[in-house]
């Protein structure tokens, strides 16, 4: 979930991530629709995740008494990239140490790994060329301020889109895989 402005920051409500001051927290409440809301119920099917530590202490603080909306995320992996967190009572949940750890786990047989939220952690990925798929929900506004999901240091990459839907209320949600290098040219030539 993204503003047009690239700004992730606590989108699920005023107290979510309240640092540096950031006081748009529930920005994307406006916006849920029926479109949203069956797309969302597909993206929500058990799967297996890949969290920063922040994320992960946000989500571990709501989502284990709050399951019947999100159907199988007590169940589902919980892989955390975390220097300072070493355990956890949620089940599931495995901490790894570094890049290196998270390449191993891409290597590894198993499904797809799904990333929620996680600024700092996508940009690491992205840095690392570790990204095989984008889903962005673009949301038609601009904040001005807040954690960006795009930062420099992301590898020059090209994607292929895959799928788009926009909503009634103007929220786009876009797939994206991997295609390869960028390719460079001339306009009109």
């Amino acid at each position: 979930m993204i503003t047009l402005d690239g700004v992730m920051q606590a989108p699920g409500g005023p107290r979510e991530d309240t640092s540096g001051g950031f006081k748009y927290g529930g920005w994307t409440a406006p916006y849920s629709d029926e479109i949203f809301g069956k797309i969302l119920k597909e993206e929500l099917k058990p799967a297996d995740y890949l969290l920063g530590r922040k994320t992960f202490d946000i989500f571990e603080s709501y989502w284990p008494q709050h399951a019947d909306f999100w159907p199988g995320i007590n169940d589902g992996a919980k892989y955390v990239l975390s220097q300072t967190k070493e355990r956890s009572d949620w089940k599931n949940t495995i901490f790894l140490k570094s890049v290196a750890d998270i390449e191993k786990l891409k290597n590894s047989d198993g499904g797809d790994i799904h990333v929620w939220g996680s600024g700092r952690l996508i940009q690491l990925l992205l840095k690392h060329d570790l990204v095989d798929e984008l889903r962005l929900k673009i949301y038609p506004l601009i904040l001005g301020e807040g954690k960006k999901l795009f930062e420099n240091g992301a590898i020059p990459a090209a994607f292929t889109l895959t799928e788009t839907h926009v909503t009634s209320k103007g929220v786009v949600i876009a797939g994206y895989k991997r295609a390869g290098e960028v390719v460079t040219g001339n306009v009109g030539a």
